[in-house]
């Protein structure tokens, strides 16, 4: 494909817009003049809509368009970004212009660009699986009926599951994200995703005290997705765990094993350890694992992945949002720190390759690392048998959200839903936990790692960005973790 017919397909080779192979060389010419090493133009033309379904009717609807071009400079391993909605030839060299301005390079006359007459060429194509991909039923074509009629599915499901349930929401989300990426050395870049996600909210009270529950799935996927989970599944899955936090006893506080089921979707790793090995933290001091390429970071038990090629999962696509195809890499393999995660800008500035995790949220955003599809590689212990060997302790089915200090490694997450460990087998469920920690320390500790792997989806927030994400793990079981709580463990196993 030709930079004329990538324009023309985006729609910007018509009379409205009227841009030609020629403009976008006065547009990248423009950005260049004062120096720099890149100049950047990232399109984008998103369709998206959300239907929020509360009380029995529907509570609003949101649906529209957003369409805009983003435009980076980057020279002396720093950049300069701005945007725009009108997508004219005259409003971009303004653009281009004003960014240009703000280079401040040492010596403007050496590091001033001559205008550049690159060969245009198609980025390489992503391996795998997922350039192949392709969605089934696209809900942007799905009527506004259908939505609603899938969002009032759950929460029906979710009020049968607790008829006294103070409030459910089911909320449908769809979008349709088109991205064209052209730069100064002649990338061209398109994508195409779309995205559909359901949550269901509920919330519950009993004896004065108040609990809730929030159930999400979806991911890069079209309407099909409802013949794998269905609205009901998710309906229920929310009310069950608010009965179940409506029945648990206080959570026990000391250190103690913790097994964490599968289905508790990989929080931890994607918390804990994820963030640190983006190479914006981690090359700039600002991250446990800075400078231990090749060393021992976790046990020899644990493999680490980032997987952006992964058909249907929210943190897939075919291309970054700099043009570079995405890929699977390995960031620990069996407890070796192997290598970070990358984007252009951290390439350039610490000689690193670019691994295909330089995302933004909408044109608006500069790009920055962000992690795609997040896991620990499963093991050979069969997760029952983990359980059964447990004496004591906690078993988590769900996590909620926390907080990581990548500096130090330090964490603390809250626990959504868990159960007490008697004898290896599951006890009461408990409220109110949290796990306390450090990352490299607790995966250097994981004795056990189960067979299976469990996902979750997310969006994930870093420099006032949101990204989607899934993240997983299989089951694993930490011999001694710090259990925040409400009362002693010795009240629950006195005699153990």
């Amino acid at each position: 494909m030709s930079l004329k017919t990538s324009l023309e397909s985006f729609g910007l080779g018509n009379s409205s817009a009227g841009l030609s192979p020629e403009s976008i060389q006065l547009i990248l010419d423009a950005a260049l003049h004062r120096g720099g090493s890149l100049a950047e133009l990232f399109f984008e033309d998103t369709a998206s809509s959300r239907v929020f379904y509360e009380g029995g009717r529907v509570e609003k609807v949101i649906d529209g368009t957003d369409r805009g071009v983003g435009l980076r400079i980057i020279f002396e391993n720093r950049s300069v970004y701005g945007y725009t909605t009108d997508l004219t030839e005259a409003s971009l060299v303004r653009l281009a212009e004003a960014l240009s301005a703000a280079v401040q390079v040492k010596d403007a006359a050496k590091s001033a660009r001559p205008p550049a007459r690159p060969e245009w060429r198609l980025a390489r194509q992503t391996v795998g699986e997922i350039s192949n991909y392709a969605i089934a039923r696209s809900p942007r074509q799905a009527s506004l009926t259908e939505k609603i009629e899938l969002a009032e599915r759950a929460e029906k499901a979710a009020r049968a599951g607790l008829p006294d349930a103070k409030q459910v929401t089911a909320v449908v989300l769809d979008s349709l994200r088109k991205i064209l990426v052209l730069n100064s050395d002649g990338l061209i870049a398109t994508d195409s995703k779309t995205y559909l996600q359901m949550m269901v909210q509920v919330v519950g009270e009993k004896s004065g005290r108040t609990e809730s529950a929030y159930e999400s799935d979806g991911g890069y996927i079209g309407l099909e997705f409802f013949d794998q989970v269905t609205p009901e599944s998710l309906g229920k899955e929310a009310s069950r765990r608010v009965g179940v936090l409506l029945t648990a006893k206080p959570a026990p506080s000391g250190t103690m094993a913790v097994v964490l089921a599968a289905e508790a979707g990989g929080t931890m790793i994607h918390e804990a350890v994820g963030h640190g090995l983006e190479a914006d933290l981690a090359c700039n001091g600002l991250s446990v694992y800075q400078g231990k390429i090749g060393q021992l970071v976790a046990s020899p038990l644990i493999t680490v992945l980032d997987d952006g090629t992964m058909p249907e999962k929210r943190g897939s696509f075919c291309f970054d949002d700099e043009g570079t195809p995405s890929q699977k890499n390995t960031l620990i393999e069996n407890g070796v720190l192997k290598g970070y995660l990358v984007d252009r800008l951290s390439a350039m500035k610490f000689d690193l390759m670019a691994t295909g995790n330089g995302r933004r949220e909408t044109f608006r955003s500069k790009p920055i690392v962000r992690m795609t599809n997040t896991y620990i590689a499963p093991g050979k212990d069969d997760p029952a048998q983990i359980l059964k060997d447990t004496a004591k302790g906690i078993y988590v089915k769900a996590m909620g959200g926390g907080q990581v200090n990548t500096v130090t490694g330090d964490f603390v997450f809250a626990v959504t839903e868990a159960y007490l460990i008697h004898d290896g087998k599951l006890g009461d469920p408990i409220r109110g936990a949290t796990l306390v920690g450090n990352g490299p320390k607790v995966l250097s500790i994981v004795d056990r790692v189960g067979n299976d792997l469990g996902f979750a989806t997310g969006t994930c927030g870093k420099d006032g960005q949101g990204a989607p994400v899934t993240d997983a793990q299989p089951t694993l079981r930490i011999p001694e973790l710090t259990v925040g709580g409400e009362v002693p463990m010795e009240t629950y196993w006195k005699n153990e």
